[in-house]
């Protein structure tokens, strides 16, 4: 058995444990909220063309930095989320996971294609931290890029940017008690498509299973297509 068949197995395991974990003790609100809104989320996707990416500039795990003129002339896909985010989190990066896994040893497209995830909580997410959290997912760091940057520029980037909604809300004195944490971090769930041209092509679900499947056939579509001027 392949490193790459043990590593997709146990994101998948992964996956699969936290989504019942979830289920069994959906005790929070926020975590109610995210759940009853995402029914009701419309579809984005069809690679109709929903903008373009503004530019912006972070701090990678590695140190170095990343614009998105690194990022210019492939095709990617974007998250938010961050490290100790213990509601969507657990769920929609893996997922990430699984995407980055099929095209890790794939000679046609490994080179055209890239994985962003960026933290919405820079303050906690140092580079350092990043680099441990992605070692968890084998993250391959040519391939799959963490980032971290100031935060009103990651709030700005996520919600003029792409559209989405990002925020903080003060946490409920028994989640308080329990966590340890007085507010609650609060992100979209969705993987965001990005085109060649730096345009936003889709957003999927990442707690939806179908939609993951559409975001890999919208992704190949793209990968498939030549950049023209």
């Amino acid at each position: 058995m392949t490193a790459i068949v043990i590593l997709r197995r146990l994101l998948w395991a992964l996956v699969a444990f936290v989504c019942v974990a979830i289920v069994g003790v959906a005790i929070w609100r926020w975590q109610g909220r995210v759940m009853s809104e995402a029914k009701s989320e419309p579809l984005l996707e069809g690679l109709k063309n929903f903008g373009a990416v503004p530019d912006f500039t972070f701090t990678e795990r590695s140190g170095r930095k990343v614009s998105l003129a690194d990022l210019k002339g492939k095709v990617w896909v974007a998250q938010f989320f961050y490290t100790y985010c213990t509601d969507i989190c657990p769920l929609i990066v893996p997922q990430m996971g699984l995407l980055h896994l099929d095209y890790l040893n794939d000679p046609d497209f490994r080179s055209a294609v890239h994985f962003v995830s960026i933290t919405v909580d820079p303050e906690r997410d140092t580079p350092e931290v990043l680099n441990k959290y992605a070692e968890r997912f084998s993250a391959d760091p040519d391939l799959w890029l963490f980032l971290t940057g100031d935060k009103d520029t990651t709030y700005r980037l996520a919600q003029q940017g792409f559209k989405l909604g990002i925020g903080e809300e003060k946490n409920p004195p028994e989640v308080v008690k329990k966590t340890g944490e007085e507010k609650e971090l609060f992100h979209s769930n969705r993987l965001i498509l990005v085109d060649r041209k730096a345009q936003i092509r889709g957003y999927y679900s990442g707690i939806d299973v179908d939609a993951m499947v559409r975001l890999r056939r919208d992704l190949k579509v793209l990968l498939a297509e030549k950049l023209t001027s």
